[in-house]
């Protein structure tokens, strides 16, 4: 008893310095200031294991290791509060008083961390521990009963009256275990029936996890006897939409066994959720370093040894060298610990020897922070079920494209879709979004709803170019053509007014030639944004910070090659193999290069100058 005494003398103490008493006391004015009486009144209390071991060990332990006991103690400190501070005036009993610990963090030893690759064996005890995973799939937002009052049906019973008997939901419980006939009185033992206008509803959300690993099998790597499972968690109240599909994340939750006759399924209450990143080395070696010293007199030659020998071990060098430079563009434009700031850059290659591009692009994928190959045959945005925890809510599943946000998603050969995969494909490019139906009869609710999924990766594809003209994709995305790109891929670049300059006007310009009266311009406006894309790849493939002129010619130059393709040649005239005109092999073909790329340059500025009035007052004549 004295031990139970110092605990919650303990619990006082702590609120009091981490400020947890003065935001109780504000949640309690909010409470006491509403008009309805409810069974029970949920906090959510903020606790830092740390701190708390350097107060009380006894209590910490038993906050790690027993937290239904930890919860309880909290419990009667609160209520204790509530009446002698006069704080709710409408809480008359103990058990209503709904106390939520919400951990902080855990301490950072291994028996705290729960490996989803390993499934835990055996029942153990329930306390809380952290996981990291991918989200795969997530029902719609759904009720549960969060508390209600019980009371006796014999009228003589003081418990007949009163919150004597409060019912509040517990982790690992299912809706029946806290709201159901065939409780009896705890005085008299007379039958029980609920006082249905005091339920306390709160929102639930079903969220499917994987282990980050599992991303491997879905990716280029070789098939391997291991098999993954998804984890199921329960997402309560302010956690509900805490988590995206398509996104890591660390959870702390309580595993439990959920007893649903004759079954016994596990799931894990979640305590707290947020984003995580795993660590990438990022450091670029001493050999790149010297190469990136050894060029630094031209802008230019950094991106072009790169290009010309990536891929050496698939395809050899001085091949497909503008392929290999776009492909390594779009890899450092991918954002695995941001994807919300991804400046898309798609790759749609033509080819007439696919067997190769595709090699060529199934290497380069496995070099991507996230990289997810889809299959022909499975689904690429979203699709749907019903959710088999028995809440009959729909169940969202992630497709190809979700799985792969931050990263890349190859979808190979387009000759192999359907024409419907086609212009969904197609629609996704271009609003970025996937759409999914949900017909509100099939899962229990009233309404229909459509539902809209940011698309947040790059996509490769490829084609025959026999078959092309007619099955290609009709994307103004397109473009034609591990340590060093993880920390390209974590450079902040910022576009110099010279490139933001020479991209505006080469736009200008290029609207201008390519419009008429009757269609207006071929050219759309979206077409900008990949031009700074571009030129912000190529910066951070150079390893530089600042977005240089240079940069933005690189990107006027296969964006050029890429809409003369589509709409045919213009003004300024830009050979097929602009930016490698001569292989690749000694230091005299690198001043070659540099040479013809400052000619073209000088073409375009040139082309700006013509046809975009008012050019020249805001570039600099060279």
């Amino acid at each position: 008893m004295a031990e139970l005494l110092e605990m919650k003398e303990a619990i006082v103490s702590y609120l009091d310095r981490s400020g947890g008493l003065l935001q109780f006391v504000d949640d309690c004015k909010l409470y006491n200031d509403s008009a309805q009486s409810e069974a029970v009144y949920r906090f959510c209390i903020h606790v830092n294991p740390t701190d708390l071991i350097e107060l009380d060990a006894r209590l910490a332990d038993c906050l790690l290791h027993d937290p239904f006991k930890a919860t309880a103690l909290f419990q009667s400190v609160c209520f204790l509060s509530i009446k002698t501070l006069s704080l709710i005036e409408k809480i008359h009993t103990e058990n209503q008083v709904n106390v939520v610990l919400k951990l902080t963090h855990l301490p950072p030893f291994p028996e705290y961390f729960l490996d989803l690759c390993k499934f835990p064996r055996g029942y153990g005890p329930m306390r809380p521990v952290a996981m990291e995973g991918l989200t795969i799939a997530m029902t719609r937002i759904t009720k549960y009963t969060q508390g209600a009052r019980f009371l006796c049906t014999d009228d003589k019973c003081p418990f007949s009256r009163g919150f004597h008997h409060i019912r509040v939901h517990s982790p690992g419980a299912t809706e029946s275990v806290t709201v159901r006939g065939g409780f009896t009185c705890a005085l008299c033992s007379a039958p029980l029936k609920e006082d249905v206008k005091f339920r306390v509803l709160g929102d639930k959300q079903l969220v499917e996890m994987v282990p980050a690993q599992a991303l491997d099998v879905l990716s280029v790597h070789p098939p391997c006897s291991f098999r993954y499972q998804s984890v199921t968690l329960f997402l309560r109240d302010e956690l509900c939409n805490s988590m995206r599909m398509g996104r890591l994340y660390r959870v702390v939750g309580i595993p439990a066994h959920v007893h649903q006759w004759p079954n016994i399924t596990w799931s894990v209450e979640a305590n707290t959720v947020e984003p995580w990143t795993p660590e990438y080395p990022s450091l670029v070696s001493s050999n790149f370093q010297a190469l990136l010293a050894a060029s630094a007199c031209s802008t230019w030659r950094f991106s072009a040894i790169l290009a010309n020998t990536f891929g050496s071990p698939v395809i050899p060098p001085g091949l497909y060298s503008t392929l290999k430079l776009v492909l390594l563009l779009s890899l450092v434009q991918t954002s695995e610990d941001d994807p919300d700031s991804l400046n898309y850059l798609d790759v749609f290659a033509l080819t007439n020897d696919t067997l190769i591009i595709e090699r060529l692009m199934t290497y380069s994928l496995g070099l991507a922070s996230r990289g997810i190959r889809h299959q022909v045959t499975g689904e690429l945005f979203v699709s749907l079920s019903r959710d088999e925890h028995g809440t009959g809510a729909a169940n969202v599943h992630a497709g190809s494209a979700l799985l792969a946000s931050g990263g890349v998603c190859l979808l190979g050969d387009l000759a192999s879709y359907r024409k419907d995969k086609m212009e969904a494909l197609q629609s996704a490019l271009e609003t970025r979004t996937a759409a999914l139906f949900i017909p509100g009869k099939k899962y229990g609710e009233d309404v229909d709803q459509q539902l809209s999924f940011p698309i947040q990766c790059n996509f490769w594809a490829l084609c025959d170019i026999t078959t092309g003209a007619k099955r290609s994709l009709n994307s103004d995305s397109a473009v034609l053509g591990s340590a060093l790109l993880a920390h390209a891929r974590g450079l902040r670049v910022e576009l110099s007014p010279e490139a933001e300059k020479l991209i505006h006007g080469y736009y200008m310009a290029s609207r201008r030639v390519r419009s008429d009266s009757t269609q207006g311009s071929s050219l759309p406006v979206a077409s900008i944004r990949h031009l700074i894309s571009l030129a912000e790849a190529h910066s951070k493939l150079s390893l530089r910070r600042v977005v240089l002129e240079e940069d933005a010619v690189v990107a006027v130059l296969l964006c050029e090659n890429s809409v003369t393709l589509k709409h045919g040649a213009s003004a300024l005239v830009i050979p097929p193999d602009a930016l490698f005109p001569c292989d690749l092999h000694d230091l005299d073909s690198l001043r070659r290069r540099d040479l013809t790329l400052e000619q073209l340059h000088q073409q375009i500025l040139q082309f700006v100058y013509a046809y975009a009035p008012g050019a020249a007052s805001y570039i600099t004549e060279e």
